[in-house]
């Protein structure tokens, strides 16, 4: 028998505990959930947020600009904050478009990215003067077409499907066939092409993944960024003045998994800024982030309603499970399933503890939020705590399947 341990997850300690009680936004736990008067609600703590920023401008090269990539939490509160704290805002559909406009962030500091942009999508843009991260030729045509029906010159950039990759990366967003952005190889006869248009080229868009803890790949992967942009920037109509050069910095989920060192990147960043500075000269470069903003600052929390025991093993059966956070049940891009860091919020700590399945309440095997854990002992009426939430958690989940009472959002700005 081993006796090796098994892998522990990163300490989450973004929650103080004050008298055994989680506390969120400098608040007891226990007082949000009377406040809210219902079960279960994602907290965001916007500090946590704020001090995630803080530490990317206190690490990082001054003169690198930090978007927030609104896909990772469209919540109009969470967006407003951080709005306000980052230098723009990433959208992916007119929805989150008309969210990201009415914080009053100036539209040239919005870019518009996405696969499948509906004339609605583009329409919006084109009117809203945002930058369109276009994906295809088809796409250039279209906002071509809306830019001489309009009388407007709408500020374009391409988005580039590189052809490298960043490796480790959770979710690989470039290299190979992919239904994101133009093929590098296809993008000098775009450029060529988009010079004849009424388009006012900016630069390019060079995402190749996400969900990175190994910075060794994250300062490759973005060497390799400014290389293809400088390779680009040959072909192009006009100077680049823009270049996004996506995020993929990750968050410890699992265990096993530490929080990611940012000096290395950091130090890659610095000698890459001052080289484009001569090579691209005047370029805003954008650093795109969404989870690494936002998931740490997050906490989804349900109830516990029943406690039964089956041929040997304790479930703690909440009003909670994946279809108000598909992620934690390990149905979101997960292989293998792990589990995200739980705790009981009013009970954080106690002399008794015991392996359980937490689970929810729908009729499938598959509603999980964490598999023989050891937690305090628990009782109906405890709260569950599933940490690393404000990210791809609400509003990536199936709130509808089997018309359970939807999930609460609340955000706590800081003090």
């Amino acid at each position: 028998m081993s006796d090796k341990k098994p892998p522990e997850h990163a300490p989450m300690e973004q929650f103080p505990v004050e008298d055994n009680c989680l506390q969120i936004g400098g608040r007891p736990l226990t007082a949000i959930a009377s406040e809210m008067g219902t079960t279960p609600f994602y907290a965001y703590d916007g500090a946590v947020m704020a001090a995630q920023v803080e530490k990317l401008r206190r690490e990082l090269p001054a003169g690198l600009h930090l978007h927030y990539a609104m896909k990772a939490n469209p919540m109009p509160a969470v967006v407003a904050h951080l709005a306000g704290l980052t230098d723009g805002l990433d959208v992916a559909s007119a929805g989150e478009l008309r969210i990201a406009l009415a914080t009053g962030t100036a539209p040239r500091s919005i870019s518009f990215a996405g696969p499948g942009k509906s004339d609605e999508d583009l329409r919006l843009a084109v009117d809203a003067g945002v930058i369109i991260n276009m994906e295809s030729e088809g796409e250039m045509q279209r906002v071509a077409a809306l830019a001489t029906a309009t009388g407007r010159t709408p500020p374009v950039a391409i988005r580039v499907n590189p052809d490298f990759e960043l490796k480790a990366a959770g979710m690989k967003m470039g290299s190979g066939a992919k239904p994101f952005g133009v093929d590098a190889e296809r993008v000098p006869a775009m450029l060529r092409a988009l010079g004849e248009l009424p388009l006012e080229f900016v630069g390019f868009h060079i995402f190749s993944g996400s969900q990175n803890l190994r910075p060794e790949a994250i300062v490759e992967a973005q060497a390799s960024t400014f290389e293809l942009a400088y390779r680009l920037a040959a072909d192009a109509p006009r100077a680049v003045t823009w270049l996004n050069i996506g995020g993929g910095l990750g968050v410890p989920y699992f265990p096993g998994e530490q929080r990611l060192d940012l000096a290395p990147i950091a130090a890659g960043l610095r000698g890459l800024l001052a080289e484009a500075a001569e090579k691209l000269p005047g370029a805003e470069i954008v650093m795109e982030l969404g989870r690494y903003l936002t998931a740490e600052a997050g906490a989804y929390v349900c109830q516990v309603v029943d406690r039964k025991e089956s041929r040997g093993e304790v479930f703690l059966i909440t009003n909670g499970g994946l279809h108000h956070h598909l992620a934690a049940s390990g149905n979101f891009g997960q292989v293998i399933r792990k589990n995200y860091p739980l705790c009981l919020g009013n009970r954080v700590r106690a002399p008794e503890m015991e392996e359980v399945s937490v689970v929810g309440p729908l009729c499938t095997p598959l509603d999980i939020l964490g598999a023989k854990m050891r937690l305090p002992r628990a009782a109906p009426g405890d709260l569950v705590v599933v940490y690393q939430s404000g990210a791809y958690g609400f509003s990536a989940s199936p709130r509808g399947f089997l018309s359970h009472p939807e999930p609460r959002e609340i955000f706590l700005p800081p003090a």
